[in-house]
């Protein structure tokens, strides 16, 4: 059985409704139904036909996604799907083959049933994995580094040991890397292992000082549902007054976390409160937390790397030279539909 990537847009527009529905869907709306398709070569045929204006070379990229997609997928094949709104990878089971659904909507069409069981925050995965999970394409199967053995295994709660290398499989597809995600995991992973509980909490309380705020943050140990106190003004008087928790293990949190930190917001008088959770959160969390938009905020750590690098620049010297990075212009070299 095949590893598959499959990803829900550019922005992850497609996302919660994939999960929702239960289905795999790769955009591309002005193709129509393509059950018919029997040949490579007729799909090309058809996409030539759809997009005249665009390149060959482009269109031969397409077909060798949306084939696979409609021909060589099989029921009991996993599909990934690195979300874009959180920072876990959600994976499924394909249960059927390729369906045309004209009800579900815009990017919706063309799908393949999927009964999606299991999420892990990216964190838990070596790097090699990440590389193999992150070419810049909509579909692609994944081969490297025994990725599929080395995944089933950790659905399955096994554990495999494979040397953290990245190697390229022999008939895997050439595909530009998604560079930024991937310098995102490194920086994430070099966190991970220099900036562990109370220095994660160090971490967080440097980004919302570089935001702005007066922060005290707990000292190790029990901290009483609170682990950092941020407020604004010259000494922290001012609102909004902030209570954080903060979570630096790599599992995710449940709802229960978050209506702890409800509870500590109005002991401590608060306006509002943020709950960063390094391993993310599980959706009911992420759910209950919709209706507390104007209370609280979630981190996961794609939240945290982003508030890192957007204020970079104001983090003290001493914490510059604990987490060394440098910014860069990059060419991008290739877009999935």
């Amino acid at each position: 059985m095949a590893l598959w990537v499959v990803r829900a847009g550019k922005y992850g527009e497609r996302e919660e409704q994939a999960l929702e529905k239960n289905v795999a869907a790769i955009g591309w709306d002005e193709l129509p139904d393509l059950s018919g398709i029997k040949t490579r070569e007729e799909l090309y045929e058809l996409l030539e036909k759809t997009y005249p204006d665009v390149k060959r070379k482009t269109l031969l990229n397409w077909q060798s996604q949306i084939w696979p997609f409609i021909m060589e997928m099989q029921q009991g094949d996993i599909i990934a799907l690195p979300l874009k709104n959180r920072s876990v990878i959600v994976f499924g089971e394909v249960t059927g083959h390729y369906q045309y659904r004209s009800d579900f909507g815009p990017g919706m069409k063309h799908t393949v049933p999927v009964r999606w069981f299991k999420e892990f925050p990216r964190s838990v995965f070596d790097k090699d994995i990440l590389y193999s999970l992150g070419a810049f394409l909509t579909v692609f199967r994944v081969q490297r580094n025994n990725a599929e053995e080395r995944i089933r295994a950790l659905l399955s709660g096994k554990q495999v040991d494979f040397p953290n290398e990245v190697q390229k499989a022999e008939t895997e597809l050439e595909a530009p890397l998604d560079l930024e995600q991937y310098a995102n995991d490194q920086i994430r992973d070099y966190i991970a292992r220099k900036f562990k509980g109370h220095d994660f909490a160090r971490l967080v309380g440097a980004v919302l000082e570089a935001q702005g705020y007066r922060v005290q943050i707990s000292a190790p140990g029990a901290d009483g549902g609170v682990d950092i106190i941020a407020g604004y003004g010259p000494r922290g008087f001012d609102s909004p007054r902030l209570v954080v928790q903060v979570k630096s293990g790599d599992t995710p949190v449940d709802v229960k976390v978050l209506r702890e930190l409800q509870g500590v917001m109005k002991n401590f008088r608060a306006d509002h409160g943020l709950l960063v959770a390094w391993g993310g959160y599980k959706n009911s969390v992420a759910k209950e937390a919709t209706q507390l938009f104007f209370e609280i905020r979630l981190w996961d750590s794609n939240d945290l790397v982003k508030a890192l690098l957007a204020n970079y620049e104001k983090l003290p010297e001493a914490l510059q030279a604990e987490l060394p990075l440098k910014p860069i212009w990059i060419l991008v070299t290739g877009e999935e539909e």
